[in-house]
């Protein structure tokens, strides 16, 4: 275990835009980023990006791993396909490793349960509620959030399909990439296209 490999998963119909402002930023600060499939064999994105994960889910252990990152993708509200990666997130979580969970990913971890007792976000709250889950109370109306569990949970973040700047910056502040100031001009750059904020991450 390096301490610093992060893990995307990596499915067909995968949003490839979704996690790209973080992982960029990830393997710029010292981070490994390593894909993860259901198997090793190729998936193709939405954009219709052929992608071979470097690993198999099967192969994938918390300890190896800060963060396991799960994006949205049509299969997680068509069936039962994904529903692999969600229970690999509960193993995270209770091994108190951190995940994050973008668009259709947060209706796959509240259809297993993960989202009953925690603060999060999605695309709108009745999409989630659609799932039948029991964390209505806990929905939160922002941009992105970070619940930060506990002695014996990991963190979650969650983020709507809308939202990729603020997802990833919830990834950069849990995984300390940036200290207060520079994330927060991070943010404007990215998200507001705040010119002022160049001054500040090159300082």
């Amino acid at each position: 275990m390096t301490g610093t490999t992060v893990h995307l998963a990596v499915y067909d119909t995968f949003a490839d835009w979704e996690p790209g402002f973080a992982t960029a930023q990830l393997t710029q600060h010292g981070h490994t980023v390593r894909t993860v499939g259901l198997t090793t064999g190729p998936v193709t994105t939405m954009g219709g990006v052929s992608i071979r994960p470097d690993l198999a889910l099967d192969e994938l252990e918390p300890g190896d791993s800060t963060l396991l990152v799960l994006t949205g993708a049509s299969l997680w509200d068509t069936g039962d396909a994904l529903a692999p990666f969600a229970r690999t997130a509960r193993t995270f979580l209770e091994a108190g490793v951190p995940v994050a969970a973008i668009c259709g990913a947060t209706a796959g971890l509240a259809r297993e349960g993960l989202l009953d007792d925690r603060a999060h976000t999605s695309a709108v709250s009745f999409y989630l509620a659609a799932t039948g889950y029991a964390g209505g109370t806990h929905y939160v109306e922002a941009d992105a959030v970070t619940d930060p569990g506990g002695t014996s949970k990991g963190a979650l973040v969650t983020a709507g399909p809308t939202e990729p700047v603020a997802f990833a910056r919830e990834i950069l502040r849990l995984l300390g990439v940036f200290e207060p100031e520079k994330l927060d001009a991070w943010y404007r750059l990215f998200h507001d296209s705040d010119a002022s904020a160049y001054e500040v991450l090159e300082g």
